[in-house]
């Protein structure tokens, strides 16, 4: 792993104590709020390996709560986001796992409300950086740290070279690009991270391509 600067090793400004237990975990949880639209009714959030041996001490619960109330890693309502959830009917659900896992700190969060939910799984790699590595039951490497968009598509011929052109065409370059099918000729996703937030003209004009089914923005 490379860090661009001092910063990114120190880790961000945050809620203490550590980077990778607490900031990394707000993370995640406010990419899968950032991924869902929407504040959940409810989340199930599993912890494994170091994250289920130390998440009370470390406030990787309240954290990762705080994410999906949408707080940023120096949010001072951190703190209390388990109060502030359960005042604004939010359930919440801890299980501590004891599956291995590829990364000492995993989490698995399914989050949803009367209208859908969503399962993700995230890992703190340090510094206060995450990866989102499945979403839905897709594999994907989505760091957090960079707008991005997430394809759901048909697996079908020209379908990602629709997509490329589009962001060509409004000069967004991309900075990593990464494509998961859970059977071939059924249903794919594309994660594609950017270098500049895109505007919604951009992401409606996509919606439009064929064999495009669902397209999200996530903002840096």
């Amino acid at each position: 792993m490379k860090y661009r600067s001092v910063f990114d090793i120190i880790g961000p400004v945050m809620i203490g104590p550590s980077s990778s237990h607490t900031a990394g975990a707000a993370r995640i949880g406010r990419v899968a709020r950032s991924l869902f639209g929407r504040q959940p009714k409810w989340a199930t959030i599993s912890f494994y390996g170091s994250f289920a041996k130390t998440y009370k001490g470390h406030g990787t619960d309240v954290a990762t709560v705080g994410g999906l109330l949408d707080y940023d890693t120096f949010d001072e309502r951190i703190k209390s986001s388990l109060q502030i959830a359960k005042k604004l009917g939010m359930k919440i659900t801890f299980i501590e796992e004891d599956a291995i896992t590829d990364h000492p700190n995993t989490a698995r969060l399914i989050i949803g409300d009367d209208q859908g939910q969503l399962e993700l799984v995230g890992i703190s790699i340090g510094g206060g950086k995450i990866e989102i590595t499945e979403l839905n039951g897709f594999e994907l490497k989505l760091s957090g740290n960079h707008p991005a968009i997430l394809v759901v598509h048909n697996d079908r011929y020209g379908a990602i070279a629709a997509v490329a052109n589009i962001l060509a065409k409004h000069a967004i370059n991309i900075g990593h690009m990464d494509v998961s099918r859970k059977e071939k000729g059924q249903l794919a996703l594309m994660t594609i991270e950017v270098d500049q937030n895109m505007d919604q003209q951009v992401i409606d004009e996509l919606k439009t391509l064929p064999n495009i089914l669902q397209v999200t923005k996530i903002a840096e």
